[in-house]
């Protein structure tokens, strides 16, 4: 009878969460979101949060929604039923128009827009203060913007609010 040689695996314990570990589940959940996350985001799947800045959906937002898979961007659109709040970052911000007229005052300076525009914020040192007006009030006034986070952390921008929307203080 021929000699059997067996080997036994010691089997593992749990592996220590070190910071590289961590680095290897992210880069694996990454990669698990690029393949199976939500590719459509629809409005019934995201609601509209009372903000100091106004009425706002996010559409991709990384605190909120971690199943996406473009989680360096920040979408959200703004429902303007008079004005916003005022605010100011260091600018990098791309705003679409959907519906309605209005204009933005940008540091001081007055900008008209209407559905269609695309209003650009200036990347500006110590930021850009702006605020938004629907020039309609009553009638629907709503634009989307798009923000790249790295280019925000870059600039080490930051947010500073300078007067809240009246929907918010009229929440208070």
């Amino acid at each position: 009878m021929a000699e059997t040689e067996r080997t036994r695996e010691r089997e593992r314990g749990t592996i220590p969460q070190t910071p590289y570990e961590i680095f290897i589940r992210s880069r694996k959940e990454f990669l698990e979101r690029q393949d199976t996350g939500q590719v459509v985001v629809k409005p019934s799947d995201r609601e509209f949060f009372l903000t100091r800045q106004g009425r706002l959906m996010y559409h991709l937002n990384p605190e909120i929604h971690k199943d996406t898979p473009l989680q360096d961007w920040r979408v959200f659109s703004h429902d303007l039923k008079t004005q916003s709040g005022k605010h100011r970052h260091q600018g990098g911000l791309v705003i679409y128009v959907i519906t309605g007229k209005g204009y933005s005052v940008v540091d001081g300076e007055r900008v008209d827009w209407q559905a269609g525009d695309l209003l650009l914020l200036p990347i500006k040192p110590g930021g850009v203060e702006h605020q938004h007006f629907n020039l309609q009030p009553g009638a629907d006034c709503r634009w989307i913007a798009f923000s790249y986070m790295p280019f925000f952390d870059h600039v080490a921008s930051e947010f500073t609010q300078t007067e809240n929307s009246p929907l918010f203080n009229a929440q208070s």
